[in-house]
């Protein structure tokens, strides 16, 4: 099922702890003279009807991107599944893709390849796969899934693939655009994409 971008609300998740940036929030990093999250939104407001910003701090200077912002239902920072369950109570579309801050290379079709794998009725999940693994923070998910994330998230589950294994879901083939995966978790990482950038 190819769907329009009118069916589908982004979610960039932007509400983790950026451990390994020394607590910097990743989205709010400058790249090449932007917020890193400023190339994420950029590039998924054309696939998209409306855009929201998970984020746990700094919420006023996500908000000053132009785009709503959510937070977890709880406290804690309970890992992305919190923030796509926020995004999937908030959505006023059928369907939410969700991407990370910190990977601006985002393609311009993800949309429309991720809901092409998804059922033609009822509800479904579609994650890509870079070649090697399953990168499931990149993700097309049916609002109607929101109550079961929520119950999973109470139960205490926490990791992502964990959830997928109790619903249908589809494996999408990106390894054709391995860039889309790069994200910055170090400073080095950082100056790397910006050179790419510049080419």
């Amino acid at each position: 099922m190819k769907l329009h971008s009118d069916k589908v609300t982004g979610l960039v998740l932007a509400g983790g702890r950026a451990r390994r940036m020394a607590g910097r929030d990743k989205g709010l990093i400058e790249l090449a003279g932007r917020p890193m999250v400023h190339w994420v939104v950029q590039r998924l407001v054309p696939q998209t009807d409306s855009v929201l910003i998970s984020a746990n701090r700094n919420v006023e200077r996500y908000a000053d991107l132009g785009f709503e912002v959510i937070r977890d239902a709880e406290d804690g920072f309970l890992g992305p599944l919190a923030g796509i369950s926020a995004g999937l109570t908030q959505a006023a579309t059928p369907w939410l893709v969700t991407v990370p801050c910190d990977s601006p290379l985002l393609v311009a079709d993800l949309v429309v390849r991720l809901s092409v794998a998804v059922p033609e009725k009822g509800t479904g999940i579609a994650v890509a796969y870079d070649g090697n693994r399953l990168q499931p923070v990149f993700s097309l998910i049916h609002r109607d899934l929101a109550p079961d994330l929520e119950d999973f998230l109470h139960s205490g589950g926490r990791k992502i693939d964990l959830w997928l294994d109790r619903h249908v879901w589809a494996r999408v083939d990106f390894s054709d655009h391995p860039n889309m995966f790069l994200n910055i978790n170090t400073p080095e990482e950082l100056a790397d994409l910006e050179k790419r950038l510049q080419l």
